[in-house]
């Protein structure tokens, strides 16, 4: 590479290899390609693979808002085996029969998975317990507790039944652990169950369609900026608003806009992009009241200062 490129300001669609961690993925390309500035939205465990939404520059500030919509999974499972870590990654600690198993009754436990809403936190996790992560404990053989948290399962979907191994789809919220999923069947079942392979199609509003390599990145590092979502477009699923002079300079001194001011549209939206142009972003916007009277108030400046 003639020369590592300059930091950018966006974000970037990975489509995390598996294998390394999502912070190793970060860690390559940050010294690779020279982006100091970066984080990520949403976690992938090593074996996993699909869609990494890579934070730069002052796409670090997008975060909290890229992690909270839905994820898509397609992943395969294996009946009769428990690991320590819900996945094949993991230690095995059981075997169990599962020939006796009929078709028709696993399809139905799968697809009970929609009606969950609450799942086991593996005990092979970034979840914390006193702020100490719950891998820390395992590995030091330390007891770990057991932690639940709530979810939502908004779809399920059978690939293909060739048992023992089961392939799906499943559409759920921020934080679902799919190696959960796998290890309650499972237990529904009585013969345990492991995940084997696990694919992020989609973390809203991105999917596999949009992501790029890490392999094909650093290839072709030249023309790394070429891959990089700008931030006026790394909220497609916000509405946009373009702000006049005198707007943008409110918006940069700390007021919250009157929610009538310069036409800015209320009725059923909660949220809003606003810009001084159609290509520079200023701001992000959330519908509040104060003194009874509906202000859009600053979720997070974007200008430049």
């Amino acid at each position: 590479m003639a020369g590592k490129p300059n930091q950018q300001d966006g974000i970037l669609i990975l489509d995390k290899p598996s294998g390394p961690t999502s912070s190793g993925c970060l860690q390559t390309i940050k010294h690779t390609l020279g982006q100091k500035k970066i984080g990520h939205a949403g976690t992938l465990d090593p074996m996993a693979t699909g869609v990494l939404i890579v934070l730069l520059g002052q796409g670090t500030k997008l975060a909290p808002y890229l992690t909270v919509g839905t994820k898509t999974y397609k992943g395969e499972l294996q009946l009769g085996v428990i690991t320590d870590t819900y996945d094949r990654q993991g230690v095995i600690l059981e075997e169990h029969p599962w020939e006796h198993l009929t078709k028709k009754e696993v399809e139905h436990e799968v697809l009970l998975w929609q009606a969950l809403t609450h799942q086991e936190v593996p005990p092979v996790s970034a979840a914390k317990h006193h702020g100490k992560p719950l891998y820390k404990l395992h590995r030091a053989g330390e007891e770990v507790p057991v932690k639940t948290k709530s979810i939502h399962i908004s779809q399920v979907e059978i690939l293909s039944l060739d048992l023992p191994l089961v392939q799906f789809r499943v559409t759920c919220s921020q934080g679902t652990y799919i190696r959960s999923l796998a290890h309650s069947l499972g237990k529904r079942l009585e013969c345990g169950a492991m995940l084997t392979s696990l694919t992020r199609e989609r973390c809203h509003p991105f999917g596999l369609e949009q992501a790029h390599s890490l392999e094909d990145m650093i290839a072709d590092g030249e023309h790394f900026s070429d891959r990089v979502i700008s931030l006026t477009d790394a909220l497609p699923h916000w509405p946009h608003v373009v702000l006049d002079e005198e707007e943008t300079n409110e918006v940069k001194n700390g007021t919250w806009l009157l929610a009538n001011v310069h036409d800015l549209p209320l009725e059923g939206e909660k949220r809003l992009f606003l810009a001084p142009d159609q290509s520079t972003p200023l701001a992000l916007v959330e519908a509040t009241m104060r003194n009874n009277i509906m202000h859009w108030a600053i979720l997070r400046g974007l200008w430049s200062a």
